[in-house]
């Protein structure tokens, strides 16, 4: 153990006691000399100040070292982000969200006063319905000119119009969504907040004014009906306004007429033309916009020929070349009953059938 005298570090190589060289005793090493707790005047401070020989040195005060130094500018730099991030981050907690608007449907079957017309050639029966002028697939889905609003650019009022324009065409012109084989393609176009109301229409379709698949898209029940031709007649319109300052809102109105035959009969069994009128209401903020996705809230249907006897809430059910609507109305409403839809059919008139 060294004494008070002692070198922090040890005592130098070659000092007394361990010497190589006799003026080694006197050579003191650089960390002696920091270490010292007394320190010598020079020669002219003595003669002017006639202070003492020696002086006591404070203890060195050590800093934090560099590493620690690093360490807190990093946490500080961390912590300031995530403040700033928790405020500006686009993305904000569920709890921020304004919540998405349940969609609200309406599906009202349309019976046929007689025997549906057919023939095999479906061509003859486009030329010879309503549906004659009508253009072929997503060529019937126009984007109308567009224009910015007060609040929205005019590239956020063509991304609105778009995606309306992609749900139309996923939803009612898909040959695996109208034979009930996809839902998914219609799926990723909606908001998150939609998408539970639309896994259990599909889960648990129920009658109810929220829950039904017919609701959503357009499918033939594929046990009763194949396409006849894929190649759908297609008329209508978008249209886009402004809600307020943080809302887009697009109108869809479109007629849509599907050549039917038989599931399984052939190519030469005779066709029938079904139509479907649909209204969408579309609605869109920012940050749909931004990712191409929409809410939708409302969604009135009109189909047939079908028969107001059967049930339309999972998958449209067309009566066919030759058939008629069964005898009786759609089922019965309960005033009592909660949270139901009210019971609708309607009448599909003669001037709508092809005349064949």
């Amino acid at each position: 153990m060294g004494g008070p005298g002692d070198p922090p570090e040890g005592t130098p190589e070659g000092g007394p006691g361990g010497g190589e060289d006799e003026y080694r005793s006197v050579v003191f090493d650089e960390s002696f000399v920091r270490a010292a707790h007394l320190q010598e005047y020079s020669a002219q401070e003595r003669i002017s100040d006639h202070a003492p020989a020696v002086r006591r040195v404070p203890p060195m005060r050590r800093g934090l070292s560099r590493q620690a130094l690093v360490l807190v500018l990093l946490i500080a730099v961390a912590f300031g982000t995530a403040i700033y991030m928790g405020v500006r981050h686009p993305y904000q907690s569920p709890a921020a969200q304004e919540t998405a608007e349940p969609l609200r449907m309406t599906v009202i079957p349309l019976a046929p006063e007689g025997k549906v017309p057919g023939t095999a050639d479906t061509a003859y029966l486009y030329e010879r319905s309503p549906a004659a002028q009508f253009k072929t697939g997503a060529e019937g889905v126009p984007l109308p000119a567009s224009r910015r609003t007060a609040h929205f650019s005019d590239s956020q009022v063509v991304s609105a119009l778009t995606t309306a324009k992609d749900y139309i065409v996923r939803s009612a012109l898909d040959p695996d969504v109208l034979t009930g084989r996809e839902v998914r393609a219609v799926r990723v176009l909606l908001a998150p907040d939609q998408l539970d109301q639309f896994d259990q229409s599909f889960a648990r379709p129920t009658a109810d004014g929220h829950h039904a698949p017919t609701g959503w898209l357009v499918r033939f029940d594929p046990s009763r009906a194949e396409l006849a031709d894929r190649r759908v007649r297609v008329q209508g319109t978008l249209q886009a306004a402004e809600a307020d300052s943080s809302t887009l809102e697009v109108t869809a109105d479109h007629t849509f007429v599907y050549a039917l035959r038989p599931a399984g009969a052939g190519d030469k069994a005779e066709a029938s033309l079904f139509t479907v009128r649909r209204e969408l209401h579309f609605r869109f903020d920012r940050d749909d916009l931004r990712l191409r996705q929409t809410q939708l809230v409302v969604s009135y249907v009109q189909a047939g020929p079908l028969s107001c006897a059967e049930d339309s809430t999972n998958h449209l059910r067309p009566l066919l070349a030759g058939q008629t609507a069964k005898e009786g109305g759609p089922a019965g409403t309960d005033p009592y009953a909660t949270g139901s839809a009210t019971a609708l059919c309607g009448s599909l008139a003669t001037s709508a059938q092809p005349r064949v």
